[in-house]
């Protein structure tokens, strides 16, 4: 007992200001893209033919962050001149129609607050399921359960079974093996519940998308409430999704 309170002493207070105070990533993360309206035509062009995920719209100049790996390679090819990745990692949707976007994001608290936050403000529970993905979701989610994030300060706590949930927090494609398990789960959620969807496999299929045997996003699925991109997103955007549409 000694020993516990000796280490505790010298570890200090270990856990995250935010959202009391505000967090600057480091310069190489990449967050919420910005897109130059008027940038060179040639540039755009080879932007959109070199996206990996055919995330850019070059005729409407937006980006599909639901596709986006965020790889940088635009704002490489472009220097800067037509797309930007921001540092604000804030970057979740309500409705997966806002993750097309030359930069501006609707609040995320305002579509909430009509829906969840009177049912969920108190107290969330979450069950995760992990439907074929390569487990850089799965990990960004579990850091949350660490002393620097501490998610259960919130009231927001992942749970083993989905009896005692409000919702699912589902990461990965969902391959056609892993479908009936998805939905098994789902069901076994008491109502009302909530669908979460992180990454952008769960979003569109990721880099999977088009294989017969991925979906297509998991809103082709199930009624998807809340929408988190990244590959993988950063726990920070994890938190910061979680906080501001049910707190």
């Amino acid at each position: 007992m000694l020993k516990i309170l000796k280490n505790r002493m010298e570890q200090g207070y270990r856990t995250s200001p935010y959202p009391k105070e505000g967090i600057t990533l480091p310069e190489r993360y990449r967050g919420r893209p910005e897109v130059n309206a008027k940038a060179p035509s040639h540039l755009v062009k080879r932007c959109v033919e070199s996206c990996p995920q055919q995330a850019i719209d070059g005729k409407n100049l937006r980006i599909d962050m639901g596709r986006c790996v965020f790889c940088g390679d635009c704002e490489r090819i472009s220097e800067g001149k037509f797309v930007t990745f921001t540092r604000d990692f804030g970057i979740s949707v309500a409705e997966k129609a806002h993750l097309l976007t030359d930069g501006g994001l609707p609040e995320l608290a305002a579509h909430s607050k009509k829906h969840f936050k009177k049912l969920f403000g108190r107290s969330l529970q979450l069950r995760q399921v992990s439907a074929a993905g390569c487990n850089a979701c799965e990990a960004d989610l579990n850091v949350l359960a660490t002393p620097f994030f501490d998610l259960a300060r919130f009231g927001i706590n992942f749970v083993a079974s989905p009896r005692h949930a409000d919702g699912i927090v589902v990461t990965g494609p969902v391959s056609r093996n892993m479908r009936t398990a998805l939905l098994q789960t789902f069901e076994a959620v008491p109502s009302p519940r909530v669908v979460i969807a992180v990454g952008s496999c769960a979003l569109s299929g990721g880099p999977f998308r088009g294989s017969p045997e991925v979906s297509e996003g998991l809103d082709s699925i199930l009624p998807v409430d809340l929408f988190i991109p990244g590959c993988p997103p950063h726990p920070l955007t994890n938190l910061h999704a979680l906080l501001n549409y049910f707190k």
